[in-house]
């Protein structure tokens, strides 16, 4: 894992400069802060900061071929370079490395652009070819490792996180149309950012820049639709059989790697099957890690600990207060780069620090298995709302909404009645493509109210929900409803916010790379053969999986109903130095200086927080979205992201040059290696 960044110039005028790259590189450090290198080669430069996984020695970046006609720099882990690399010695390339990286540049050379669609794992990368003059970028199939790029003044800027754009001269401004996305969908609708003229490449997507001509983007996967009904598959035995053999399968590929390799103990069915599997073919201690709260209302440790004593591995954990996930939100909200809704990912933030202190840099996670095995009260949700659109004036709605949510009978009356209304919406259109996504969109869309003059001026003429179908819409045609949620979610939630602003930002921050067996793209097309009833059988979720992995789990884990990952939200900033640090972000004069949210309706909210009277969902998210988007907004105008773009002349960092430049530089390794290995 690693972080990376370069720069193109288009027009010939503005040739990239050593100086220009380290400020991009410093930016961030925190992806790859083992060794850091340089490769200038005009009009291209490439700069990488690496966390060694793989080939400790030998795999520094940027790396080139043979004589040095193209060169690499890579964020991520292609696991079955193992199997790659014999194929392409069998065709002639010679290598000098171990690593990863050095099958892709070969790999490359062979298959030419299409060398992606064999590569299983998650990357982002900027390839160069010197002799064309061409630049290659290209983001894994579902998005786990990030890759934005800008034009801006005649050079295509790129980087593994938008900070280093800035770095490199890109004003650093808010676009009012992500922001808006962001608060309504959770997440931005790539190209789209939340950042003026910066694009994010989608997930399973090149972009080629070659001279002459703009730069072209295309796609190379998507989430396969599944077949028609009759060709589903439906034997349960058999599927079970062929879901274990993947799950294996990936499982053993993300345990390559020359350092220790860990796991996230959550308690749940994902993360304890995922370490499960390691134990049942391996026999290699085991290090795992979770989170806990000091709020007994979202804390697991019973569960994690049922987990540990089953699975007998060497378990640690953090307890998170309240105070801590204060302490570090602004931070968190750095490293996203986008408002987000609500608090989880901090705890995952120092998760990753608890991680990295005990010398672990790689972890496996159970993220993945909700989206594609029916896991989330979303697709009950829309499996209930679509019988009461069929059966409109049915009297069981609160018995079902009741085995939904088991807490609404403690609840009483006033609980069902909210979530009846609630999910009422847009019930009349049950063939609606976004019908699984329409109330939680709409509630989303309310926030729209806290926006100042300016903000709602700029977004009047655009509405995301009518922008995600325009975007997505085409995909979800001919898909069942359980299908197209899940859609939805691959592309939204999946891509935007948990694999994003939960999961490689959150782990990389401390430099610690987070590994998906589930997000293996095998098993992601495998679950798309599957009939829904071996997903979601009545409202018992991931049926099949449970099968496939019966004999690894203790009953009560087994059979534990999934419960939703969430932190305490608006509670986190209502005492000690949180509750300064929101009443300064959110007071009138800090509102009006942003321009972005209207004060009086911010205070007013505001007012209600600190004197402690309840909030309900939709005004947690919005104090969370207000104070993370007014944070966001203060790190871009203080400097390059927030300040993290640190002085250049901090790293030991060399331009390398060609041959013909007169220098003696191995062109294989290239950058100076100056960090543990």
């Amino acid at each position: 894992m690693c972080g990376i960044a370069g720069i193109v110039d288009r027009q010939g005028s503005r040739p990239p400069r050593r100086e220009e790259l380290a400020r991009m590189i410093a930016c961030v450090e925190h992806r790859g802060p083992d060794g850091f290198g340089l490769r200038l080669d005009p009009p291209a430069g490439l700069a990488h900061a690496r966390l060694s996984i793989i080939d400790l020695a030998g795999g520094s970046q940027p790396l080139c071929n043979e004589d040095g006609s193209v060169w690499i720099t890579y964020n991520g882990e292609v696991y079955n370079f193992v199997e790659l690399r014999p194929l392409l010695e069998a065709k002639g390339h010679r290598f000098r490395t171990r690593s990863d990286t050095e099958v892709l540049v070969h790999a490359w050379e062979e298959w030419g652009d299409a060398f992606v669609e064999r590569c299983n794992g998650n990357f982002a990368l900027a390839l160069w070819d010197a002799r064309r003059r061409r630049l290659l970028l290209a983001r894994d199939r579902l998005g786990i490792r990030p890759l934005y790029w800008a034009e801006h003044d005649g050079r295509l800027l790129f980087g593994s996180e938008i900070k280093s754009l800035f770095a490199a001269g890109l004003p650093a401004r808010i676009d009012p149309v992500g922001l808006d996305q962001c608060f309504v969908l959770w997440t931005t609708l790539p190209p789209r950012t939340v950042a003026q003229g910066v694009h994010e490449l989608p997930p399973g997507h090149l972009l080629v820049a070659e001279e002459g001509r703009p730069p072209r983007v295309s796609r190379y996967w998507d989430v396969p639709a599944p077949p028609p009904p009759g060709e589903l598959v439906t034997d349960e035995r058999a599927a079970a059989a062929e879901l274990r053999a993947l799950l294996e399968d990936s499982v053993l590929l993300r345990l390559r790697a020359d350092v220790p390799v860990g796991a996230y103990l959550s308690g749940g069915l994902d993360s304890t099957a995922a370490t499960a599997l390691v134990r049942s073919i391996t026999d290699t201690p085991l290090e795992t890690y979770s989170v806990a709260f000091a709020d007994r209302e979202y804390d697991e440790r019973v569960e994690q600990e049922l987990a540990v004593r089953a699975l007998g591995t060497r378990h640690h954990q953090v307890e998170v207060t309240y105070e801590d996930i204060a302490a570090a939100f602004p931070r968190v909200v750095e490293l996203a780069e986008k408002p987000m809704m609500r608090t989880a990912p901090v705890p995952l933030f120092l998760l990753a620090q608890l991680v990295r202190s005990h010398g672990t840099k790689v972890v496996l996670t159970g993220e993945g298995a909700d989206e594609v095995f029916g896991g989330y009260d979303l697709f009950k949700e829309t499996k209930i709302r679509q019988w009461w659109a069929r059966r409109p004036e049915s009297r069981i709605r609160p018995a079902l909404l009741r085995r939904l949510y088991p807490f609404a009978p403690g609840a009483g009356d006033r609980a069902v009645a909210f979530f009846e209304a609630f999910y009422r919406e847009g019930i009349e259109r049950p063939d609606d493509p976004a019908f699984s996504h329409r109330p939680t969109w709409r509630n989303g869309a309310r926030n729209r109210a806290f926006y100042g003059a300016e903000l709602a001026a700029a977004v009047a003429a655009h509405d995301p929900q009518d922008e995600a179908l325009d975007a997505l819409g085409p995909a979800l045609a001919g898909r069942s409803p359980l299908a197209r949620a899940e859609y939805l979610e691959f592309k939204l939630f999946l891509a935007g916010h948990l694999l994003a602003s939960q999961g490689d930002r959150m782990s990389l921050g401390h430099g610690v790379e987070g590994r998906y067996p589930f997000l293996d793209f095998r098993i992601v097309e495998f679950g798309q053969r599957l009939h829904p009833s071996l997903k979601l059988r009545g409202l018992s979720e991931k049926w099949l999986l449970r099968r496939a992995v019966a004999d690894l789990l203790p009953a009560p884990v087994l059979e534990r109903r999934k419960r939703p990952y969430t932190a305490p939200n608006v509670r986190s900033f209502l005492s000690g130095p949180g509750r300064e640090m929101a009443r300064q972000m959110l007071a009138p004069a800090a509102l009006a200086d942003h321009g972005l949210f209207d004060p009086a309706r911010v205070t007013g909210l505001a007012a209600k927080a600190f004197a402690g009277r309840p909030l309900g969902e939709r005004e947690n998210m919005a104090f969370v979205g207000i104070l993370s988007a007014q944070l966001l907004a203060r790190a871009w105008r203080h400097g390059a992201g927030g300040g993290l773009a640190a002085d250049a002349a901090r790293f030991p960092l060399r331009e390398l040059e060609d041959e013909t430049a007169g220098t003696t530089t191995d062109p294989v390794h290239g950058a100076e290696r100056t960090g543990p290995r």
